[in-house]
């Protein structure tokens, strides 16, 4: 049987990959396509944003999230699996002293993991609450509470007495050395679509001029909650002289709008009257 599940795979040649996580680095737009031109060729690339991976949503089906930094890099994808033991072409896209693998069930309590040293299989642990289907290799340190039943209510019966996404997780995070979710760093990622659609416009809008009045208002507002104590930093102080700078300019052009209007209805009215003189 196979289980719908989404993948982490984490490709790692440095013994500190918390150090590198922890650096928040931004991620490469070309490292990733690359990747993908190695692993299919045939595939339509589109970049379709940056985000960081530890906040994000599931990838869709035909989507991946990649980011490489030195010494550790990331593809998080959605499959189908049985178990993990089994090498594919994405344990070897990219050179890696260590692979880890993370799989989490996303219509099931399946959760898998495993490590891959080299082309060795160290350790390969997948199950469901009620039926083990892979366990190769020593059980690990951060495994012993879970088997104990400290992580989870039991279940009883012939449940295992542990959540299998759950000790997937920990194993992620005993591995990589950091917790890889909301409260650990960000992993900024790109994410990129295979099936042919187009990339996403970004539609950039153009801020609005501020009235001279109304920025005069906003120094006046600063001016009034001013503390001895405060110093306003240079960009606050640069944002509002070009705020100011800007409206004054606006005002300006305004102004010379409004004379040009009443000097062309002047000459007008003059013309009329020389028309008119001999009468």
């Amino acid at each position: 049987m196979e289980f719908n599940v989404v993948v982490t795979l984490w490709f790692v040649n440095t013994a500190e990959p918390a150090e590198v996580l922890q650096r928040e680095p931004k991620a490469d737009r070309g490292f990733g396509r690359k990747l993908l031109s190695q692993v299919n060729p045939a595939w339509p690339i589109t970049p379709i944003g940056s985000f960081p991976l530890n906040r994000s949503s599931v990838p869709g089906r035909d989507e991946f999230y990649i980011a490489g930094f030195p010494g550790i890099s990331v593809v998080r994808m959605l499959d189908s699996v049985t178990e993990l033991s089994s090498p594919t072409s994405w344990h070897t896209a990219l050179p890696a002293a260590d692979v880890f693998v993370i799989a989490q069930g996303t219509d099931s309590d399946f959760g898998g993991f495993a490590h891959f040293h080299g082309d060795k299989v160290v350790r390969s642990f997948c199950a469901t609450r009620t039926q083990v289907i892979e366990d190769i290799g020593l059980p690990e340190p951060f495994e012993a509470p879970y088997w104990a039943g400290e992580k989870a209510e039991q279940a009883g019966g012939i449940a295992l007495p542990f959540e299998p996404k759950d000790l997937a997780l920990a194993a992620e995070q005993a591995w990589v050395g950091t917790e890889i979710g909301a409260d650990g760093p960000d992993i900024n990622v790109v994410g990129y679509a295979v099936d042919g659609r187009p990339e996403p416009k970004i539609e950039e809008k153009t801020p609005a001029v501020k009235s001279v009045g109304d920025v005069a208002a906003k120094f006046a507002e600063r001016d009034k909650a001013y503390d001895d104590y405060e110093v306003a930093s240079e960009k606050e102080e640069g944002d509002e002289f070009a705020e100011l700078a800007d409206a004054s300019v606006a005002a300006a052009k305004r102004v010379g709008r409004g004379l040009r209007r009443r000097a062309a209805e002047w000459t007008a009215a003059f013309k009329e009257r020389i028309r008119h003189f001999d009468r």
